[in-house]
């Protein structure tokens, strides 16, 4: 479908980026539907990072700027790369985002380059002048009304055609030829009042002016965007804005002052000096990664407390959580061997695996507590434990890549399967070693030759 000068349907994405203002003559939008991913070989991403340069060798010779996005193109925001200059005056912030935006151009990967300033435009103001008119014996509504209808047009009638299931409307309206330029309109003629055709010539002034352009506005503080896309090897926006960062820290403004760059979600403090903001996908990113960070502190804190309420100990959940960091040891290599980045979901099967890894260990430390209840030494206790336990372990490991194989190739829940997985295989192979050894290295101080007394009923999970 083609909408041109008019907005295409948008969903809520396209809402928080604008299109619905895409209305102007000189605006499309061109939605392509693809076949079902059943009956093609490549995904849409490809297909779109394909067809980006042939479009642009096409736009290139018009001046056109075309960009290629797939819908829906990521989360709610302006675009994937957006760099928010601020500063004392709209005119330098202008030239600053001006150089930014020469950056993003020479940085590799980044592609669909824009930029929130709208370029001069030419404008022109017919006045009548009210004596000459009045000479000529015409009005200024003459003027006015044959200065519209040549322009917008007029409607002149209805034609009933018996072949049409309405009536059709007739519009009076120059052609595109005749009203091209104001040298075109100052010769349009008005019958005066004696008969005589007065030009408009004779009765306007017309003066050339520039339009006032849009200035956008965050915070009630002017702004400046400059937004781009990524494309090519590693399509991660993060690493591209480390490498534009590099090269903005070295713009040298007046005074002797760099840019500072804002990295997190808060809003440039100074209004005296020129600054940026990173925004786009990094400040959801930083904003995910900020709220799933507190939420897996908030979940340690829990299971710490539970853990202790239990074992009535202090240094036992210690040991018991111990395995938690070492399910990286699986799952950053696993995202580095599928080729998918460590994102949002990925991060939430890390803390969901969590609470698989902390049953695991309550399992070798309550048969380790068990055993010794019974009058086993330390040593023969730990030992046990892990040859006994490991077996529930390893179901439990083979039960969560089961279940987690069924989300492992979608393209949304692919972080958090590869998380489950790799993280769970690797916990299970390390905590039998682990576990043990650190419960061994905490309680060997004791006397051993005293059975360990439980002070709370043991309930022992049996596979």
């Amino acid at each position: 479908m083609i909408y041109a000068g008019a907005s295409g349907p948008y969903n809520f994405n396209g809402l928080v980026r604008h299109y619905f203002l895409r209305r102007q003559p000189n605006q499309a939008d061109i939605q392509v539907n693809l076949l079902s991913r059943h009956e093609r070989k490549a995904q849409s991403h490809d297909i779109a990072r394909r067809l980006r340069p042939e479009l642009d060798k096409i736009a290139a010779p018009f001046g056109a700027r075309i960009k290629v996005a797939e819908v829906p193109p990521g989360p709610p925001v302006l675009e994937t790369l957006v760099a928010e200059v601020y500063g004392p005056d709209y005119k330098g912030q202008q030239e600053l985002a001006a150089t930014i935006k020469k950056i993003f151009k020479e940085t590799p990967g980044v592609v669909d380059l824009d930029w929130f300033v709208e370029d001069p435009q030419t404008k022109y103001d017919m006045k009548v002048d009210l004596d000459k008119a009045a000479l000529e014996g015409v009005s200024a509504a003459e003027v006015t009304r044959t200065v519209q209808i040549g322009l917008s047009g007029a409607s002149a009638g209805l034609l009933h055609d018996p072949s049409s299931r309405e009536d059709i409307p007739i519009e009076v309206r120059l052609s595109r030829p005749d009203r091209s330029s104001i040298e075109d309109l100052e010769n349009l003629k008005l019958p005066g009042p004696s008969g005589r055709q007065v030009s408009l010539r004779e009765v306007t002034n017309v003066e050339k002016t520039t339009i006032d352009t849009s200035v956008y506005r965050k915070n009630l503080r002017p702004v400046v965007y400059v937004t781009g896309d990524v494309a090519g090897v590693v399509e991660s926006p993060v690493y591209a804005i480390f490498k534009m960062s590099d090269a903005i820290n070295k713009i040298q403004l007046p005074g002797g002052y760099h840019v500072k760059q804002y990295m997190g979600t808060a809003m440039p403090d100074d209004p005296n000096h020129y600054s940026m903001k990173w925004d786009g996908e990094w400040h959801v990113t930083v904003e995910v990664f900020r709220d799933l960070g507190l939420a897996f502190a908030a979940v340690l804190v829990l299971i710490y407390v539970l853990v202790v309420g239990w074992f009535k100990s202090f240094k036992t959940p210690l040991v018991i959580m111990a395995p938690i960091p070492l399910t990286l040891v699986g799952i950053l290599p696993a995202h580095a061997l599928m080729g998918v980045f460590f994102t949002a979901t990925s991060m939430i099967g890390f803390i969901a695996g969590a609470g698989i890894i902390v049953r695991n260990s309550i399992i070798l430390v309550d048969f380790i507590e068990l055993r010794r209840s019974h009058g086993m030494s330390l040593e023969e206790a730990v030992v046990d434990a892990g040859a006994v336990r490991f077996r529930p372990m390893l179901l439990t490991a083979a039960a969560v890549v089961v279940g987690a194989s069924v989300i492992l190739f979608d393209p949304i829940f692919q972080g958090l399967a590869i998380s489950l997985m790799a993280g769970e295989v690797a916990s299970t192979v390390l905590s039998r070693m682990t576990v043990p050894v650190l419960y061994y290295l905490s309680e060997r101080g004791r006397d051993d030759s005293t059975p360990l007394q439980m002070e709370n009923e043991i309930v022992h999970a049996e596979v």
